[in-house]
């Protein structure tokens, strides 16, 4: 049985150099849940996130048992944003709109999903996060990234650099900004965490 492995498939949409690069994102499909204000503070955010992992390795192990598909379970990701996107600042998170989504292989299938939902209700009972899980596909198309290395809290300037590369380049901010989480929070050191930091662009 081989083995999907998305830091080999996609290591250049999640493994950018630490400088502003471009890069055509293809759709891809994601499991994702909508939700607004400050993810420090925001108990509906952590509940997001533990679902987003359980209904992941839950569908992960059922797939690899009944389809004979086996993969690794892509990172956490997020999407943030504010209704004017010229004012997105890292400062002010109780204001932002937020998406946060786990990307899934193509080979997943709709009911497939649908059973590991059924899976993770009786172990969890949670039905106020799992309800608001929906699987779509997100096309993202030319974006600018780079790879940030430190706490969360130190990213102002990377998304500053981002934003002026942009402008410099001349494009424009089209879309959401996108965080891509690598490591684990819980092992990891603040200031070696490693996020994929994503803006897409367009020339409007």
């Amino acid at each position: 049985m081989e083995k999907f492995e998305w830091k080999k498939a996609y290591k250049q949409l999640y493994f950018p150099p630490a400088q502003p690069v471009v890069v055509e994102v293809p759709p891809l499909h994601f499991l994702m849940i909508d939700g607004h204000g400050d993810p420090n503070k925001e108990e509906s955010y952590q509940e997001a996130v533990e679902m987003l992992f359980s209904l992941s390795y839950t569908l992960k192990f059922a797939v690899k048992k009944e389809q004979g598909i086996d993969y690794s379970v892509f990172p956490l990701e997020g999407l943030w944003w504010v209704k004017d996107m010229r004012q997105f600042t890292t400062d002010d998170k109780a204001s932002w709109d937020w998406t946060m989504m786990i990307a899934q292989p193509e080979a997943i299938h709709e009911e497939w999903i649908e059973s590991a939902k059924e899976q993770v209700l009786k172990k969890k009972s949670d039905l106020g996060a799992i309800e608001k899980v929906r699987f779509e596909v997100y096309s993202e198309g030319l974006s600018v990234q780079l790879m940030h290395i430190g706490p969360y809290s130190a990213e102002g300037p990377n998304v500053a650099r981002i934003h002026s590369y942009i402008h410099e380049s001349g494009y424009e901010i089209s879309g959401k900004h996108h965080e891509i989480y690598l490591s684990d929070v819980r092992r990891s050191a603040p200031e070696k965490l490693k996020t994929v930091i994503r803006q897409p662009i367009c020339l409007c």
